[in-house]
């Protein structure tokens, strides 16, 4: 007898997985797992990796959409062969995504190649949102992670780039780095 297994997840606390939850009922799953943590990996997800453990043969892991199961297309990925090593399924009560149907394969596919296209734009985006801003000379760039300045003051009274990883808390790469500058005329 295959069982069909619900998975809800909200990204924080403060949101809610009722209506998640009320669809997965209403969509036949007869055990639901539901969690609050981010879903930009499968690290601390301690409910789907209790699901996933759980698949057996013919069971359906059923979620509301694929974005409550992965943000990454990597993370989707090893999650859905993870399944189909086990002979389970995939299905999303919102998404024409069944994994037992070739439509349902190829519809996963087709969103896997949209989300890494958006993510590829969004990425475009930024940066010609930051050569924009840096043309303007509005962009400065992360803050520095390493206090140049203390290296600097440290070096010039004579102690070692090691030492001075050690009292700043860096490496010795970075006060290397930091001190680069110095010798250039």
């Amino acid at each position: 007898m295959s069982t069909i297994i619900g998975y809800a997840r909200a990204s924080t606390d403060d949101q809610d997985c009722t209506i998640q939850e009320e669809a997965l009922r209403a969509a036949g799953c007869t055990i639901i797992r539901t969690e609050k943590k981010s879903g930009t990996s499968r690290e601390g997800r301690e409910q789907l990796e209790t699901i996933l453990d759980f698949l057996h043969k013919g069971d359906t892991l059923m979620v509301t959409r694929i974005d409550r199961l992965a943000r990454s297309v990597k993370d989707l990925e090893a999650i859905v062969e993870v399944i189909e090593d086990k002979g389970a399924h995939l299905r999303a009560t919102e998404q024409p995504i069944d994994t037992s149907t070739p439509a349902g394969i190829a519809f996963l596919q087709m969103l896997g190649v949209f989300a890494q296209f958006e993510t590829a734009l969004r990425k475009e985006r930024q940066l010609e949102g930051i050569a924009k801003a840096k043309a303007a000379g509005v962009y400065r760039g992360r803050k520095p992670s390493v206090p140049i300045e203390d290296v600097r003051r440290l070096k010039a009274e004579g102690v070692s780039p090691t030492e001075i990883g050690k009292r700043l808390g860096i490496g010795r790469a970075s006060v290397y780095r930091a001190l680069e500058g110095l010798s250039k005329p």
